[in-house]
Parts: structure tokens; C-alpha cells; sequence
């Protein structure tokens, strides 16, 4: 199966996640469990999709402490045997979560800068000046300097992150096919141009999940990135 798509399971509970999934059947291979499933059995779906499904899992925690509780948490995390944890991309909790998923296969991937924020809302929040894809650009390569397995980044920074000396996964959110509703997304480009510009996987939520059909959507979404 072609594991570049990942499905974000967005939706309220892990009965809601098992329902999708077997709807989805073997169509996907790679799911993403986050935050807003974490209260409503995140952990058991995502065990329960791995060991008894097959699935890759990837959990989206966007972990940030200071560096020992990181390093507690991603260690504790690391013993379900996922695939990919995020943890926000500044070095010290890069380093903490690498310390933490030391001996096992679980790969940290470090967040740039969400995208559901343009150049305003870093105003807002007080964070550095300057262009927000340079910004973006900058915190890959510290990440990766500072051991991270790879990134997440919108698609409009995949090709300048693609092209960084010590480059290593990308993973975009971000992503909707042409026509679909952009949602909370601001930095949004389309599944094939996210590939073409060197995402090494894509992820993909309410356009899935929220299709009258969502095998079919998601089918869709995959021959469109097989034909690139």
C-alpha cells in the first residue's frame, strides 16, 4: 500500500476512529491520531490500529516542556511501537525527545510553524520578525541539526526544506484536493504539488473523513499523487 497518504482521524472518539478505519479498509495504510481524540481512547485506537490492523501510526501530540519532562513523555509514548511522534521543532525538545524514544523505532518529527498561521498571527503571538517562509525554513534546519528524524511544514516550504544539505522526512499537512474546503488551513496547497515539491507524506482530514464515501475520496487523493 502506498503509505504517503496519511489520514488525519479527526473525529470524536475511537469507536468513530475503528468505524472509519474499516471503512476505509485497505485503501490506507497510515493514520494520524492527535490531540483532540487524546480523551476519547487516542492511545487504545492507535495501539489497536497497529498491532491488530497492521497500520502505520503516526501521533500528532506536538509535545513542548521543558527538556526532562519531554524526555519522560516521548519515553513513555515510544513503548507502543508507533511510527512517528510530534514534538514542537526548537532544539532543546528535539534533543529531549530523542533522548526519550532512544532504543525503540519511533521517529520524532519536529513542528515548524503550524499551518493554520500566517505572518499576523506570529505578530500576535510576539514571535520573531521577518518572512514566515525564511522563519520556517530555519527552525527545519535547527531541527534537523539538532537530531530530529524529520519535520512538519506546510507544502510551500517542502522544496526549500527539500533542498537543505542535511534533509530528511517531510511530512505535510495542509493538504486539500482542488475544489475541497480549506477549513482552519491557511498555507494549503494540493496533494500532487505537495509531492512534487518533496513532502515524502501528505495528510489529509475532513476531505476524507467527512466524504459520503470516504474510500472513494481517499482513492482519489492516491491516484492523484501515483500519477505525479
Amino acid at each position: 500500500m502506498d503509505d504517503r497518504l496519511i489520514v488525519a482521524m479527526d473525529v470524536p472518539n475511537a469507536l468513530a476512529g475503528l468505524e472509519l478505519a474499516e471503512r476505509l479498509g485497505d485503501a490506507v495504510s497510515f493514520y494520524k491520531i492527535g490531540l483532540g481524540m487524546l480523551t476519547g481512547g487516542g492511545l487504545a485506537l492507535a495501539n489497536e490500529l497497529k498491532q491488530d490492523h497492521g497500520k502505520r501510526i503516526f501521533l500528532d501530540m506536538k509535545l513542548f516542556d521543558i527538556g526532562a519532562t519531554v524526555e519522560a513523555a516521548v519515553r513513555g509514548l515510544a513503548q507502543f511501537d508507533l511510527d512517528f511522534l510530534t514534538v514542537h521543532g526548537d532544539p532543546h525538545v528535539i534533543r529531549a525527545a530523542k533522548e526519550g524514544a532512544a532504543g525503540s523505532r519511533l521517529k520524532i518529527l519536529g513542528v515548524t510553524i503550524l499551518t493554520s498561521l500566517e505572518r499576523a498571527d506570529l505578530d500576535a503571538g510576539m514571535m520573531q520578525a521577518g518572512d514566515l517562509h525564511e522563519i520556517t525554513v530555519e527552525r527545519a534546519a535547527r531541527a534537523f541539526e539538532a537530531g530530529a528524524d524529520g519535520i512538519i511544514c506546510s507544502p510551500r516550504e517542502a522544496a526549500a526544506i527539500r533542498a537543505l544539505p542535511d534533509s530528511r522526512l517531510i511530512v505535510t499537512p495542509g493538504v486539500r484536493p482542488q475544489g475541497a474546503a480549506l477549513g482552519d488551513q491557511k498555507r494549503v496547497e494540493t496533494p500532487t504539488s505537495a509531492i512534487a515539491a518533496g513532502a515524502d507524506h501528505i495528510v489529509v482530514g475532513r476531505p476524507i473523513w467527512q466524504a459520503t464515501d470516504p474510500r472513494t475520496a481517499a482513492q482519489a487523493i492516491l491516484s492523484e499523487i501515483r500519477a505525479h
